[in-house]
Order: C-alpha cells, then structure tokens, then sequence
C-alpha cells in the first residue's frame, strides 16, 4: 500500500472533533470525523469501505454540509489505484 503523503487540515481536523463530540450528529458523519482525524497525521489511508461511504455522502441531498465536507476530506485522501 502506498504512503499517504495529504494530511487533513486543521479547519477540517477541528470540524471532525467537534463533530465526535457532538450528541447529533449522525453515525456517518461521526464515522467520517474518525477517519478524517486518523489521517491527521499523514501517514494513514482512507480504506474502501470509507471510500465508498464519503462517496455516497457526496452524491447525497440529504446530508448536512458538514457532513460532506468530512466526506470530501476522506474521499481526497484515498488510494488512487483502487
């Protein structure tokens, strides 16, 4: 597997915080905050599953904007050659 060399952003490290910390948001959006603060430091990637889940979020209208910032952060930071 290759080296992840993108690292989430504060803005967006700070989103995801809040958004573990938060009672309502949903179990999607705390998903994605997981993973984006996981690849925090630059050296994680995002996994298939998740990929797939970002990508759903994105093509969604149901999701809070928040929410599919989390998901462009992950989604942005997946294995190219999958």
């Amino acid at each position: 597997m290759s080296k992840n060399t993108k690292q989430t952003s504060s803005r967006i490290g700070r989103l995801a915080s809040e958004t573990l910390q938060s009672s309502s948001a949903s179990q999607v959006a705390k998903s994605l905050a997981a993973s984006a603060l996981a690849q925090r430091a630059g050296e994680k990637q995002t996994g298939a599953k998740m990929e797939d889940t970002a990508a759903r979020v994105l093509a969604s209208d149901r999701y809070a904007k928040d929410t599919k910032e989390l998901a462009a952060s992950v989604l942005s930071q997946a294995n190219k050659q999958r």
